[in-house]
């Protein structure tokens, strides 16, 4: 944000800097045509015959002299506002890094196995947004197997959140008429204003459809009438308004474009909740929360390298700062070893004891002396007093 703030403050200046220049080029310019305009009416008053009079001469020699002096000035401050100009550029160079080589890994997808992964997760990501022609291309060319990438239920909930924001309810309605318990046991609002879409839909086409919308509402609206009482009510005094139009009515918020996309990321929300799958992709995921890293990891190798102790982060599995990320963004527990005070991962899982307290790998390797091979040595919990032989630790896995 301080970045942001640094180039702003330029960018401000640069916006001050041009208006103040326009108001008063706007000023010099008009003085220029009016001085001309005079001029020429000074001139216009003798006889065709008659030649320039020395003091015609010299009132036209100073009218030049001006213009040639207001003009010189208007092209030395448009000389100055490049100048302006440039220091936003510098002030960008100086906050921003455009080259993100310094914190990513060369190695990470060198072998089949990333790649794979990687592939996998971008097809995946192409089915989830309705392209599945892209991710069946993508499948064919890396040589994917098509067992291992099945098209999820989200490429079904995508379409119908695309139609939704096209105006278009039927897919919708469908869909939450197969799924209407479910709904209602997670006390969701997703059917109800899909259906109050519908209704609205049905009005905006006029006197002519009132039959309609009321055969609509007696048809639809009577299973949420203990939850929407309040809704439904309102609902029916938009017919009042129909001679009028739903558009001239106090209603009118009703057919707003909001209500739509309100009730498309309804849809998504409740839908994905319902089948058990994020809304967002993997890919997404992990693209939000690398941009997210990225300031402070850019902010954080600088030091590094003023300090010539780059070498320390090369080659880790592990961020060397811990990153804040917002609470959608955490999917797992997180185990820390309370003797090491270290973060657990795939080389130092954690191990639960057989009195049920959990420790480090490399912690419960530090108690035991070393590697855990020796099944005559027997070790204290450092938290009771119950003896254990070190290969009796179960891995727990989060």
């Amino acid at each position: 944000m301080e970045s942001c703030a640094a180039v702003e403050k330029e960018v401000e200046k640069v916006i001050n800097k041009f208006s103040a220049i326009n108001d008063h080029s706007q000023r010099i310019i008009g003085d220029v045509i009016s001085l001309i305009e005079k001029l020429r009416s000074s001139i216009a008053e003798g006889t065709p015959d008659n030649k320039v009079t020395p003091g015609q001469a010299e009132v036209l020699n100073d009218a030049l002299t001006k213009t040639k002096d207001k003009l010189q000035r208007l092209t030395t401050e448009h000389r100055d506002l490049h100048g302006t100009v440039s220091k936003v550029g510098k002030a960008i160079d100086r906050n921003f890094v455009a080259d993100f080589t310094a914190t990513s890994r060369t190695d990470a997808f060198q072998t089949e196995r990333n790649v794979m992964l990687l592939n996998k997760i971008m097809a995946q990501h192409f089915y989830r947004q309705g392209m599945d022609d892209v991710a069946d291309t993508l499948i064919k060319e890396s040589g994917l197997p098509t067992e291992d990438i099945v098209p999820e239920p989200y490429a079904e909930l995508h379409r119908i959140w695309e139609a939704i924001h096209n105006g278009k309810l039927a897919p919708a309605l469908d869909w939450a008429g197969r799924y209407s318990a479910e709904l209602d046991a997670r006390n969701s609002s997703l059917e109800f204003k899909l259906h109050r879409l519908a209704f609205m839909q049905i009005l905006n086409e006029g006197v002519q459809a009132q039959t309609e919308a009321i055969t609509y509402a007696r048809t639809n609206f009577a299973k949420f009438v203990r939850r929407f009482e309040k809704d439904i009510q309102i609902l029916m005094g938009t017919l009042i308004y129909l001679p009028i139009g739903i558009h001239n009515s106090p209603y009118k918020y009703l057919t707003a474009p909001e209500m739509w996309i309100e009730t498309a990321d309804v849809f998504l929300k409740d839908s994905c909740q319902l089948l058990g799958i994020n809304k967002d992709s993997p890919l997404s995921v992990i693209v939000n929360a690398g941009c997210t890293a990225l300031p402070a990891l850019l902010n954080l190798k600088q030091v590094m390298m003023s300090r010539q102790v780059t070498g320390i982060w090369n080659g880790r599995d592990e961020l060397p700062i811990e990153i804040d990320l917002e609470p959608e963004n955490r999917f797992h527990s997180i185990f820390a070893c309370p003797i090491l005070r270290q973060q657990s991962s795939e080389d130092n899982p954690p191990m639960k004891l057989l009195c049920g307290h959990v420790i480090s790998r490399d912690a419960l390797n530090k108690l035991s002396n070393g590697p855990i091979m020796n099944n005559a040595f027997r070790l204290k919990c450092p938290y009771c007093p119950m003896e254990q032989c070190p290969s009796d630790a179960k891995l727990i896995y989060f």
